[in-house]
C-alpha cells in the first residue's frame, strides 16, 4: 500500500461505564471504515478520570476513594476477554487496522492492578498486542501501574510499520528510540494531554523520526461525567470543558495534514502517501546515517517482568 488513508477520532466515552463506551468505540470505528488505519483516544474505555484523586492524600486514602476506584476497576476492560473480540469484530466490519486507549485488567493473572494500554487489532479482526504505559505521570502514578519492555511492539503490517506510545512517555527520549529503532513508519500518540504546547511535541516527533504521527484526544465535559459518581464533588472547581482536544495528523516533515481540532468531537482524516517517509530521510535518519552508535547505544529489554517465578529445582 502506498497511499494510507488515516483516521483519527477524537470523541467523548460513556464515562465509567464499560460496555456503553464500547459499543460507542466500535461505532466509531466503523464509521470511520474508509480508513486504512484508525485511532482512538487514550483512555477512551472507560474513562481518563480527570480531576479525581480516589480519595488518596499522602499517608491515607478514604472509602469513598475506594467506591471510586472499585468502579473504575470494574469497568476496566480485561484482556484477552469478550470485549476484546468485540473491539476486533468492529476492525474486521470497518476492514481497518485499529489502535484504542484503553484501562486494562489483566486477564492472565487478575492481579488488581490497571494499566493505561493501547490495544492493536488487524483488518481481519484479529487481536495484534498491545502497549503498556511505560511510566504514569504524576497523580496518574496512584491510579496505574508500569508496563515494561515486553509490550513495546511496532507492528509490521501490509501498509507499514505501525506503533507508538502514550501521552507523556513521548517525553522519554529513550523510548522513543526504542520505536524509531524498530523502523517506525505511522506512529500513534494517544493523549490526554489538550494543551497548544503538546502540538510542539507531536511536530518534533515527526521530524525526529521522519514518520508520520497521530495525535488523538477525547473530548469531555464535566457534564459527561456520571452525577452519582463516589466523590464528584472533587470535579466542583474543573472548567465546563474538562478536555478540548487536540487531534492532529502530521507529515514526515512535521507538516500539518489534519487538524488540530479543538472545542467538539469529530473524525479527522488524512491520505498519507509512503514514498514521503522516504524523501523524508535524505537529510536526517535518527536510526541511520545521524546514528553514531561507535558514541551512543541504547539497550531495550523486552523481557516481562514477573515479580513470582517457579522454577524446578
Amino acid at each position: 500500500m502506498n497511499i494510507v488513508t488515516a483516521a483519527v477520532v477524537q470523541a467523548t466515552p460513556v464515562l465509567f461505564d464499560l460496555a456503553k463506551t464500547i459499543e460507542k468505540a466500535c461505532d466509531l470505528i466503523r464509521s470511520a471504515a474508509k480508513a486504512d488505519l484508525i485511532l482512538l483516544p487514550e483512555a477512551f474505555i472507560p474513562a481518563y478520570p480527570r480531576g479525581f484523586g480516589f480519595g488518596m492524600k499522602v499517608g491515607s486514602r478514604n472509602d469513598e476513594g475506594r467506591k471510586l476506584w472499585k468502579r473504575y476497576s470494574d469497568n476496566a476492560i480485561q484482556v484477552p476477554g469478550p470485549d476484546v473480540d468485540t473491539l476486533g469484530k468492529a476492525a474486521k466490519d470497518a476492514k481497518a487496522h485499529v489502535c484504542i486507549g484503553v484501562i486494562e485488567r489483566d486477564g492472565y493473572l487478575d492481579t488488581g492492578t490497571l494499566y493505561c494500554s493501547m490495544l492493536y487489532f488487524g483488518p481481519d479482526g484479529q487481536f495484534l498486542g498491545k502497549h503498556r504505559k511505560l511510566k504514569p505521570t504524576a497523580s496518574e502514578r496512584l491510579i496505574w501501574g508500569e508496563g515494561d519492555g515486553s509490550t513495546l511492539p511496532v507492528f509490521n503490517t501490509s501498509m507499514g510499520k505501525i506503533g507508538g506510545l502514550i501521552c507523556w512517555e513521548n517525553y522519554m527520549p529513550l523510548a522513543r528510540m526504542a520505536m524509531y529503532g524498530q523502523g517506525i513508519e505511522f506512529y500513534l500518540a494517544p493523549t490526554a494531554d489538550s494543551r497548544e504546547s503538546w502540538q510542539s511535541t507531536l511536530q518534533h516527533i515527526a521530524l525526529e523520526g521522519r514518520c508520520f504521527v497521530m495525535g488523538c484526544n477525547q473530548y469531555v465535559e464535566k457534564k459527561d461525567y456520571p452525577a452519582h459518581l463516589a466523590t464528584i464533588e472533587e470535579l466542583d472547581s474543573e472548567p465546563d470543558i474538562m478536555c478540548q482536544g487536540g487531534s492532529v495528523i502530521l507529515s514526515p516533515m512535521g507538516e500539518i495534514l489534519a487538524g488540530p481540532l479543538f472545542g467538539r468531537e469529530g473524525i479527522l482524516y488524512a491520505d498519507l502517501n509512503r514514498d514521503d517517509l522516504t524523501k523524508a530521510k535524505l537529510d536526517f535518519d535518527v536510526i541511520g546515517h545521524y546514528a553514531r552508535p561507535d558514541v551512543f547505544n541504547l539497550t531495550v529489554n523486552t523481557a516481562p517482568g514477573q515479580s513470582v517465578q517457579f522454577k524446578n529445582q
